[in-house]
């Protein structure tokens, strides 16, 4: 076995086995899952009925406020200062003072409650008042509110792709932003997670002296690759845990959650549908309108139309890639430090990219064909978060074979660089480094 196997062998073996990575290993996934499963959980519990007591001194808005199963409305005493009193005393969640305006209309209400009120209650308070206020504008105007109601359209774009030869693909913005983002920030998130383990690991063994030994035996070169493969099957093992585990338990609470998971999947279909294809009047109306069954057909036509094996692929690469990339960056600032708190003036130049990344991603979304999309999906230090972000919209395929050929010479190229930078400084011990010193070490003869 080689060398190169034996350091890959021992990282992976003692890292699998430490406590912290089995705690992380089954937390993940019961972290991940409850972001699913718990919302439906809490769906199926009842809610709390809020009673909110109403002084309405304008008499327009009581008959309006019809309540519903969470909300219950109940007329206030006529005097303020009297229903504020009895709203500790019946217990009530708040009181709604609408106050007799100087115009003729009224605009604004006052909520009293003992706790912050919640968004909900606002929200249906707002959108009760807001429909009324707008019937008596339209009454005042002489104009009839079916009349304005039916001239409401709404009005549904579909996107398709066409190519070279002409033929046709449905495809979804929102879809690909959605998959798109979501890898882009999971290769972020696994680049820093598992590349400052390879930097904390070199700094552990430089500390306890272990690395003199260690390099009696083999080349530094030998030793950093060892341990960067060695970090790198370690997370592809945890991720592929996570994707079991999350799974499995995702599908334990499918299967004993049958009737609710349907329950709530109806009602948030329902929900998003009118979100998306409603127009912009007035919120208690849209439950009533109708979502045409095309329009959700063709979601689910784009959705089943995006190249999974495709997308799947270019992620694995790119996590691969980048992550190959950057722990080459994080062993050499570890190899050149004496603990983990002087690492900072080395990590900003490193952690630029990444960052720079995330924050365009919301103009990369926004144009993801233009120049700056291009060529920050080309560049090796910006391409494993870009160009995942791009990938579910369409790019051609010599775009990602440049990107991935520029992104393996980027790591050839660092993971050079940071050898020279790893052999002189995993051995350099009491000495304060600065970037000049590093620019030293890098023209050192071995």
């Amino acid at each position: 076995m080689s060398k190169i196997s034996l350091i890959i062998q021992r990282e992976y073996l003692s890292r699998v086995q430490k406590r912290s990575f089995l705690v992380l290993t089954f937390l993940g996934p019961l972290l991940m899952a409850s972001i699913w499963i718990i919302p439906i959980y809490f769906s199926t519990l009842g809610k709390e009925t809020k009673v909110i007591s109403v002084l309405d001194e304008t008499g327009i808005f009581f008959n309006e406020l019809k309540g519903d199963q969470n909300i219950q409305f109940v007329q206030a005493v006529p005097q303020l200062k009297a229903a504020k009193e009895n709203l500790s005393k019946l217990g009530n969640y708040a009181l709604l003072y609408i106050p007799k305006p100087d115009v003729h209309i009224p605009n604004a209400a006052i909520l009293y409650s003992e706790k912050q009120p919640s968004l909900e209650v606002k929200n249906y308070i707002k959108g009760a008042m807001k429909k009324e206020l707008e019937a008596q504008k339209l009454a005042l105007q002489g104009i009839d509110p079916d009349i304005l109601t039916s001239i409401k359209t709404n009005v549904f774009i579909s996107s398709i792709k066409l190519d070279s030869s002409g033929l046709e693909e449905k495809t979804s913005t929102e879809i690909s932003m959605a998959v798109g983002m979501f890898s882009a920030i999971l290769i972020y998130f696994f680049i820093f997670l598992f590349g400052a383990q390879v930097m904390r690991g070199v700094i552990e063994e430089k500390t306890s002296r272990i690395i003199e030994v260690m390099i009696s035996s083999v080349r530094p070169f030998q030793l950093m690759m060892g341990k960067i493969i060695g970090i790198a099957l370690v997370g592809f093992t945890q991720f592929l845990l996570w994707v079991l585990l999350t799974s499995a338990l995702v599908f334990g609470f499918q299967s004993f959650y049958k009737t609710e998971l349907k329950a709530y999947q109806s009602t948030q279909i329902t929900e998003s549908t009118q979100g998306l294809f409603a127009n912009n009047g007035d919120e208690n109306t849209n439950a009533e309108q109708a979502v045409p069954d095309e329009n959700i057909g063709f979601f689910i036509d784009a959705l089943m139309s995006i190249n999974y094996l495709v997308i799947i692929g270019s992620f694995l690469f790119y996590f691969l890639g980048g992550y190959l990339l950057y722990a080459a960056l994080f062993a050499a600032v570890g190899s050149a430090v004496d603990s983990e708190a002087d690492t900072h003036q080395f990590m900003m130049p490193i952690t630029i990219p990444l960052i720079l990344s995330i924050v365009m991603a919301q103009f990369i979304l926004a144009d993801p064909h233009g120049p700056v999309a291009f060529w920050m999906s080309i560049f090796p230090l910006t391409s494993p978060i870009i160009m995942m972000i791009r990938i579910p919209f369409g790019v051609p395929y010599w775009e990602i074979a440049l990107s991935g050929i520029l992104l393996i010479a980027g790591f050839i190229f660092t993971t050079w660089l940071a050898a020279k930078i790893y052999r002189t400084g995993i051995l350099m011990y009491g000495k304060k480094v600065n970037y000049k010193e590093l620019w030293k070490w890098l023209f050192y003869k071995a």
